[in-house]
């Protein structure tokens, strides 16, 4: 007698969600949020008003986000990863604070104002340390692309002290440029193309000395 394999009943429940769909999600959440706390200040904005912003219950965001500071982390993830491949994309005629002026770019083509946001979370960090926090391991994530930039360009290899010593040199520069633009943008200070290019010149050659980055023109 033949049998006919019985096919096994469907999974029950949610089907997963893609990781794009996530990201996307963590994103507009984020973005939420930081509306939030920059018209109102973290201390009185609540989990249930971000939850409610983006229309998710707040069971829900607490699945996406472990606290309502790290909220913030998409946004500056996605302007991170922007100023990553911007480092990858750096020539080999150009000085490196020629590069970083030429090569602007918003993070989010679709999306121009989360550069804007990223800023404002930057500059709320000087005085909330959870903000800080994040800001910080954010930015550690470039250091290991500049080390390949600088160890290709030296014909030296990114695992060498030297080099990974002057990666997070440089990098800590151009995070303190970034903070004191930050700064003064909350501030209302206007800052001109002009001031931007001198500031980053003085921190990339401040950083390296004047040697790397003469070696690496």
């Amino acid at each position: 007698m033949t049998t006919v394999a019985e096919t096994p009943p469907a999974p029950r429940g949610r089907r997963p969600m893609s990781e794009r769909r996530r990201d996307l999600q963590r994103l507009e959440i984020s973005r939420e949020a930081v509306r939030l706390f920059r018209a109102q200040g973290l201390a009185a904005t609540s989990g249930e008003q971000i939850a409610e912003g983006v229309g998710l219950s707040v069971r829900t965001l607490w699945r996406y986000f472990r606290s309502k500071e790290s909220c913030v982390e998409p946004l500056l993830s996605q302007s991170s990863a922007a100023f990553v491949a911007m480092l990858r994309r750096w020539p080999r005629d150009r000085s490196l604070e020629e590069h970083l002026i030429a090569d602007a770019r918003p993070s989010s083509p679709t999306s121009p104002g989360d550069d804007e946001a990223a800023l404002a979370v930057i500059a709320m960090s000087r005085t909330e340390p959870a903000f800080r926090a994040i800001w910080l391991v954010v930015h550690e994530r470039s250091e290991p692309v500049l080390a390949e930039v600088i160890a290709d360009r030296l014909g030296r290899e990114p695992g060498e002290l030297a080099v990974r010593v002057q990666a997070a040199t440089l990098a800590a520069a151009l995070r303190i440029t970034t903070e004191d633009y930050a700064v003064a943008l909350a501030d209302g200070v206007a800052i001109t193309g002009e001031d931007m290019v001198a500031r980053l010149s003085e921190a990339v050659r401040a950083a390296t000395h004047g040697v790397i980055g003469e070696a690496l023109t």
